[in-house]
C-alpha cells in the first residue's frame, strides 16, 4: 500500500510556517527570516519513502491586500485551501486567534482533516496554552489541535506520524528523487531576497524583486546573473549603498548560502534596475510569477 497527498501549510505571517516546512522537509526550502510576508509564492517541499509521498506547500502569509502584490499572494493561500488532502493551519502563542475571521471561516468549512499547530510554545506557559487550545477548539471545533514548538523541533516528529495515518492511498505523484516543484533559478532568487530582508532596513526588501537572467552551470561551478529590480531611484542607490558596500555584501553572503545549497563554485554577478511601481502592475506580476492560476 503506498500513500500519497498534499499537505499544504496555512495561517497569518511570522507565526513560523517556512521554519516548520523546513523541518519537516529537511531541506531549507523555504526562506525563514525574521520579517513579515517573506514567503511571496507558494512552495513546494517533498518528503519521500518507500512506501509515502507528501507533498507539503508552504504559502505567504494570510493578510488583507494592500496592493497587487498582496492580493496575489492572498490568492496563493486561498488556492492552497483547494487542493489539500490535509491542511496545517499555524498560528502561535501571542497571535490573537480572531486576527483573520474571514479566511478562518473559510477553514471551518473544509470537509479534510485539519490539524490547528500552536507554534513557539517554548514562549509560552501552560495556562495560557491551555486557554488557547479552548479558544481555538471554539473557532475550529473540527480540527485536531497539536502544540508545537518548530525551531526546537518539538512535535514535529509525531506530527509527521499524524500527516502519515491522514494521507490517502495513492501512487506518488512527483519522482521519489525530487524534492521541490521549483526551478533551481527560483532558489537562487529567494536567497538573494532573504539577504536583502537580512540587510537592509523599513519597506526597502518588499519593494524589490529579484530575477536571475543567467544560469549555467558545468560539472565544477555555477555562474549566476542576477537583477534586482526597485520601483524607485532612491531605491537604487540604497541596495548599491556608498561605493557599492550594500551591495557587495549582499553579493557575498549570498554567494556562500548558494555554495552551500548547489554544492559547487559559486560565480554571482547582480544588478540592481529600477522598474516602476511593479507591486502594482498586474503585468509585471505575471512576468515575476506571482499569477497563482
Amino acid at each position: 500500500m503506498h500513500k500519497a497527498g498534499f499537505v499544504n501549510i496555512v495561517g497569518n505571517p511570522n507565526v513560523g510556517k517556512s521554519t516548520l516546512m523546513n523541518q519537516l522537509v529537511g531541506e531549507r526550502i523555504s526562506i525563514a527570516t525574521f520579517k513579515a510576508q517573506t514567503t511571496r509564492h507558494r512552495i513546494m517541499g517533498i518528503v519521500n519513502t518507500d512506501d509515502m509521498q507528501i507533498v507539503f506547500s508552504d504559502t505567504p502569509g494570510v493578510l488583507k491586500p494592500n496592493y497587487k502584490l498582496q492580493e496575489s499572494m492572498l490568492a496563493f493561500s486561498e488556492s492552497a485551501l483547494q487542493d489539500a488532502d490535509v491542511l496545517l493551519y499555524v498560528t502561535d502563542v501571542v497571535e490573537n486567534p480572531e486576527k483573520n475571521m474571514d479566511f478562518l471561516e473559510k477553514v471551518q468549512k473544509m470537509q479534510i482533516p485539519v490539524l490547528l499547530l500552536i507554534n513557539k510554545i517554548d514562549e509560552s506557559d501552560q495556562k495560557t496554552l491551555g486557554d488557547l487550545v479552548e479558544k481555538w477548539h471554539s473557532l475550529l471545533p473540527n480540527a485536531e489541535i497539536l502544540p508545537i514548538s518548530a525551531k526546537n523541533k518539538f512535535g514535529t516528529d509525531l506530527l509527521l506520524k499524524r500527516i502519515r495515518e491522514l494521507l490517502p492511498e495513492s501512487p506518488a505523484f512527483f519522482d521519489k528523487d525530487q524534492l521541490t516543484d521549483k526551478p533551481a533559478r527560483f532558489f537562487v532568487s529567494e536567497i538573494i531576497r532573504e539577504k536583502i530582508l537580512l540587510y537592509y532596513d523599513k519597506e526597502i526588501p518588499y519593494s524589490v524583486e529579484v530575477v536571475v537572467e543567467r544560469f549555467k552551470e558545468d560539472d565544477r561551478q555555477i555562474h549566476i546573473n542576477a537583477v534586482i529590480y526597485v520601483e524607485r531611484e532612491s531605491q537604487k542607490g540604497i541596495i548599491i549603498g556608498h561605493q557599492g558596500v550594500a551591495l557587495k555584501k549582499v553579493s557575498t553572503e549570498a554567494r556562500k548560502t548558494l555554495e552551500k545549497f548547489f554544492d559547487k563554485h559559486i560565480y554571482l554577478e547582480i544588478f540592481v534596475k529600477v522598474d516602476k511601481d511593479w507591486r502594482s502592475s498586474k503585468k509585471e506580476l505575471d512576468n515575476f510569477g506571482y499569477n497563482p492560476e
